[in-house]
């Protein structure tokens, strides 16, 4: 399977964001975004993720599995954890893995998974940012999706916390999947590519 993007061009509110874009992922490789504040990495992810409709450009997923779309086959973790302040991880978890299908890992083994196996019948409330961060990242592991699209993905985790989600994304590329993550930090897990948006490295 491969993401394949060409001549992509990106509008917000009227304003171009970046324009005649390409780029290739397949199945086994990561692509890590970077470039300024307001360069477009963010409006890229939720463009692939289907919440955006680009300017101009082609944007294909080919050999998918049962011919789905890109957005069908694609976990997206944004800048916000969607978490429901009342719900407890494991109720939060047991929503998304109904909701996104394709059940993985069961939310309790997913929260262990995280370091977060304790806090299961917490309020998400109670959560401090980098807990509520690892929960949003545990999304990952409930449901089986084979496009990760992820923004800012390490922020507010502790170094142990980070080191944690790269070997979870390595692991995911050695499966055969594929990992799209924007950043302004280094990121350790393996990566094909590093694409610069906007002309800044």
């Amino acid at each position: 399977m491969r993401v394949v993007a060409a001549d992509l061009a990106c509008e917000r509110s009227g304003r171009p964001v970046f324009r005649n874009l390409s780029f290739t992922v397949a199945g086994g490789e990561g692509l890590v975004l970077t470039g300024r504040n307001g360069a477009g990495k963010s409006s890229l992810l939720m463009m692939l993720a289907g919440q955006i409709v680009p300017a101009a450009g082609r944007l294909a997923v080919e050999d998918a599995p049962a011919e789905k779309t890109l957005p069908e086959l694609a976990h997206y973790i944004g800048h916000r954890d969607a978490l429901k302040p009342s719900l407890t991880p494991l109720e939060s978890l047991g929503f998304w893995q109904a909701m996104l299908g394709h059940a993985a890992r069961a939310p309790q083994e997913a929260l262990e998974r995280l370091g977060l196996g304790h806090a299961g019948d917490l309020p998400c409330a109670y959560l401090s940012a980098g807990q509520r961060r690892r929960l949003a990242l545990a999304r990952l592991l409930v449901s089986s999706r084979p496009v990760w699209l992820l923004d800012e993905p390490t922020a507010a985790l502790d170094a142990a916390s980070q080191r944690l989600f790269d070997a979870l994304v390595d692991e995911h590329l050695a499966a055969g999947g594929l990992a799209i993550a924007a950043t302004h930090v280094p990121l350790g897990f393996r990566t094909a590519t590093r694409l610069a948006i906007g002309g800044t490295p």
